[in-house]
């Protein structure tokens, strides 16, 4: 089961000028993703660039098509970073959730939200689904 554990950005995250985060927090960070990697469960994580360095492509029901650039609102719904998980279990996803540290820093807010990613396996049989197959065995990912 792969799990990703979503950083959720903040104000201060949209404001970063440059990625230079607090050292005793980088350090707890690296601290935890070792303990993934040792435990074989890490598969990617990464920070991500504010939201005025991206862009969205809005899709209308008349199969139109527009980009709109950043920054956008509600820093609080957006993504600052991530990190990718293979488990065993939910239960298991839920314990490397809690020992997640705080991505703002002790004694600031922050959240993080977990999600489940779709496996092939979940869908139904269909020529689409035996495209992707193909195309995940050709890029390595499974067999």
């Amino acid at each position: 089961m792969r799990f990703m554990i979503i950083v959720k950005s903040c104000d201060e995250f949209e404001a970063e000028t440059n990625p230079a985060p607090d050292e005793a927090l980088m350090a707890e960070m690296v601290r935890y993703h070792e303990e993934l990697a040792q435990a074989g469960v890490l598969l990617d994580g990464s920070g991500l660039h504010p939201s005025r360095k991206g862009w969205r492509v809005h899709y209308s029901a008349d199969g139109g098509k527009r980009v709109v650039d950043g920054p956008f609102a509600e820093a609080k719904e957006l993504i600052a970073g991530y990190t990718l998980i293979q488990v065993r279990s939910r239960e298991e996803a839920l314990e490397w959730s809690r020992r997640f540290p705080n991505p703002a820093g002790r004694g600031k807010d922050a959240v993080i939200e977990l999600r489940q990613l779709y496996e092939m396996e979940d869908f139904p049989p269909s020529q689409p689904l035996e495209d992707f197959k193909k195309l995940d065995a050709m890029q390595g990912n499974k067999p």
